[in-house]
């Protein structure tokens, strides 16, 4: 099976598991007031806000780079999905595209950003949710790799995906008015980079 093939089939599953749980609460709570990606935050930004918007966006995107290239380093002998695209060069690019957006940015966003912050924050108020998404957001990260990295490493992975997480959900919600479009940009690209990373400077 061809990778970009593989890379679009693992996308249709991950976007499937990780709506299964909102789509459920929205049917059953918010199905009459609006439609399910509205609900989710699939929203254009005020106009008023886009400046502000653009700026947190390419901070944290900086940011997220960053953290995403000192997670490489750190699993640098443990495969991980990017492990895939090494030495790869330019005929990668496809399945990073694929991988990067489709495959983790989207479902992610939808499921963390889109469901868990909202959801708690109309309960809690939006301090709560955002830590309870960051947290959650950066147990996922750190958990994945505790077996291969042992113990501190996969703390250091669980903190700084989780602070990165936390910036994504407090730009969405205080800056771009509840639309997920910046963190789903923000995470979309970090992948997409630190994809082109693996493929280009990773054997």
């Amino acid at each position: 099976m061809s990778l970009i093939f593989k890379k679009i089939i693992s996308s249709i599953i991950q976007i499937v598991g990780f709506s299964v749980i909102p789509f459920i609460w929205w049917a059953n709570t918010a199905h009459k007031e609006c439609e399910f990606f509205e609900w989710l935050g699939f929203k254009r930004i005020p106009e008023a806000k886009r400046r502000k918007t653009v700026i947190w966006t390419a901070g944290i995107t900086i940011a997220f780079l960053l953290l995403s290239v000192f997670i490489l380093k750190i699993l640098q002998d443990v495969n991980t999905a990017g492990s895939e695209f090494s030495g790869l060069g330019l005929k990668a690019i496809p399945s990073i595209l694929i991988y990067a957006i489709l495959s983790t940015a989207l479902p992610e966003e939808i499921f963390f950003r889109g469901f868990l912050l909202k959801r708690v924050s109309n309960r809690f108020g939006f301090a709560a949710g955002n830590i309870v998404q960051a947290l959650v957001f950066g147990l996922l990260h750190g958990v994945m790799f505790f077996s291969s990295v042992g113990v501190i490493k996969a703390i250091v992975i669980t903190l700084f995906t989780g602070l990165v997480g936390w910036l994504m959900g407090y730009v969405n919600e205080r800056i771009a008015d509840g639309s997920i479009l910046p963190s789903l940009i923000i995470h979309s690209l970090a992948n997409i980079l630190t994809g082109l990373f693996s493929s280009f400077f990773m054997n």
